[in-house]
């Protein structure tokens, strides 16, 4: 048990857009030996098609609207990778991700730094206390000056950034990386379109080879910044990476494969195996840490329908947290305190998937058909352990979807209830209000668009949506019931609303209207993340 726990390395990649976050899933798939050959994300013809993303939007529009989890074997590794999206509009997808791992890779442009969802995800990296490994790729681009890479990382994230390697050039004259720790530099040569593994020879840094490399000022620029890096005397600390404290800092180009396999190897190597998670305890027991040995238990953090559009199957993603899962095992569906046995339980990769028999602490599991789960479920051999791992986060843009033809109504409400059970979108029901129809609320319009699509796509239905006025909402403080609100009064286009869950909250039409509140009901406790 415990041997198979130590080896597992459960982890996500984040970045803002056009960082370079799902090619470098890629890479890390093909130099993994997960797959012999590496496609792009923007997919031209010649080329496949990213293997992390499977939905036709995505490879429409060439990015990810949806996290895929990826699980392979490396060097001794069970390696889960979950791949994120990356848009702004599915950051709460990113959040949910965020609580199923053990520690993170932050993809950041070189010659753009620190960009604004970059900043957004670490600060959620930063309240998990999530170890943070850095990758500045793109650096056979025009980049910005490494030093003044660090620098931001220190300044605007408030992190200590240690730099493992360090490039050697940047955009045309950029030739490899050198590694710090064991003092190598990593010469390598293009090969078409980075579909396979970047040739590689490895030298001292005086080395003729190196010289013949690097001209002149490339190569005395690097030798300054190196000695300087030398003489700042700073220790590798993994101790204080593990705490989020300091993040090790590779360089590299994850389209052209240079310094990918570096930042892999560091990264398993580097990283932390599961810990124990917090439980908030069931009705017979406390909150505490549960035992990585004691019985089997994890939580649900995502679901996704019609990922085979042949079967129209709906899998739930269970993190494992503690104890051995085995297939046919029964467990506590401790939402419903219902007895269910999980039978159909899959390994998956992108599209593809396998049945899987047996996994352990840091493992994901796809459970598939399971239509009573629900994100945040807890799964366990005993029913004392409750894990509310995941909240919800304030939405900016509502809506409400509608059915403009009758004869559809049947595929309609059966897609909707399908991607409102995933979380694509929140679902708000309007307090007092005669229709009782749905109201979405999301983060950004693209997962509107995402909706319409997968309804028609997978449902053969068509929608219409009704835009409001409403942009902000936040959950009421524990305690506040029907006859508390009745006394409250609201600021014009404000209206209390219901979550699928529950939950009372506000919605406000604009954020003065949000003050206006507050000011007049100073006692009342707002919320922005849902309650637990």
């Amino acid at each position: 048990m415990n041997k198979e726990t130590q080896r597992r390395r459960t982890f996500a990649i984040i970045s803002h857009p056009d960082a370079g976050k799902t090619t470098l899933t890629e890479k890390f798939l093909l130099y993994g030996g997960a797959v012999q050959l590496a496609g792009s994300v923007t997919a031209r013809k010649n080329q496949r098609e990213s293997t992390s993303d499977w939905m036709e939007l995505e490879r429409k529009r060439g990015i990810s609207v949806s996290s895929t989890i990826l699980q392979f074997d490396y060097d001794g590794f069970r390696v889960n990778l979950l791949d994120t999206p990356g848009h702004r509009d599915f950051s709460e997808d990113t959040y949910r991700v965020l609580t199923a791992v053990d520690a993170v890779v932050m993809v950041i442009d070189a010659a753009k730094g620190i960009e604004t969802q970059t900043r957004k995800l670490f600060e959620v990296c930063r309240q998990r206390q999530v170890p943070i490994f850095t990758f500045m790729n793109k650096c056979d681009r025009p980049m910005r000056e490494p030093l003044a890479l660090l620098d931001e990382l220190e300044n605007v994230l408030k992190i200590h950034a240690f730099p493992m390697s360090w490039p050697l050039g940047d955009g045309p004259t950029f030739r490899g990386v050198y590694e710090r720790e064991k003092k190598e530099v990593h010469l390598f040569e293009r090969v078409v379109g980075g579909m396979y593994r970047a040739p590689v020879a490895v030298h001292d840094l005086k080395d003729a080879a190196v010289r013949e490399k690097l001209d002149d000022p490339t190569f005395e620029k690097v030798s300054e910044e190196l000695e300087m890096l030398d003489a700042a005397g700073a220790a590798f600390d993994r101790g204080a990476v593990l705490r989020g404290e300091v993040t090790p800092v590779f360089f590299g180009s994850a389209s052209n494969n240079f310094g990918v396999q570096m930042l892999l190897d560091g990264f398993l190597r580097l990283s932390p195996p599961p810990v124990p998670r917090k439980a908030a305890g069931g009705p017979d027991a406390a909150p505490g840490e549960v035992p990585l040995d004691g019985p089997f238990s994890g939580f649900i953090f995502k679901i996704q329908g019609n990922m085979d559009p042949k079967h129209r199957d709906r899998i739930a993603f269970l993190r494992v947290c503690s104890g051995k899962f085995t297939r046919e095992m029964l467990v506590t569906h401790t939402r419903t305190g219902k007895k269910v046995k999980l039978a159909n339980s899959h390994k998956l990769f992108g599209q593809e998937r396998e049945i899987v028999d047996e996994a352990y602490p840091g493992d994901i599991v796809g459970l598939v058909g399971y239509d009573e789960f629900g994100i945040g479920d807890t799964l366990t051999e005993d029913p004392r352990i409750v894990y509310t791992e995941i909240p919800r986060f304030p939405s900016e843009c509502f809506a409400f979807i509608h059915n403009p033809s009758p004869a559809k109504f049947k595929p309609f409400r059966k897609g909707l209830d399908q991607l409102l059970t995933e979380g694509i979108v929140q679902a708000l029901y309007l307090k007092n209000s005669p229709k009782q129809m749905p109201l979405l609320a999301a983060v950004g319009q693209l997962q509107f668009e995402v909706v319409q699509y997968r309804l028609e796509a997978e449902y053969g239905a068509d929608s219409r949506l009704e835009r409001t006025s409403y942009q902000l909402f936040r959950w009421l403080g524990s305690g506040v019931d029907d006859a508390a609100m009745s006394e409250m009064r609201l600021p014009p286009g404000a209206a209390f609303a219901v979550d699928s869950d529950g939950h009372n909250g506000i919605l406000f039409d604009a954020e003065w209207a949000l003050n206006y509140f507050k000011q007049n009901h100073p006692q009342v406790v707002l919320r922005e993340i849902s309650p637990l």
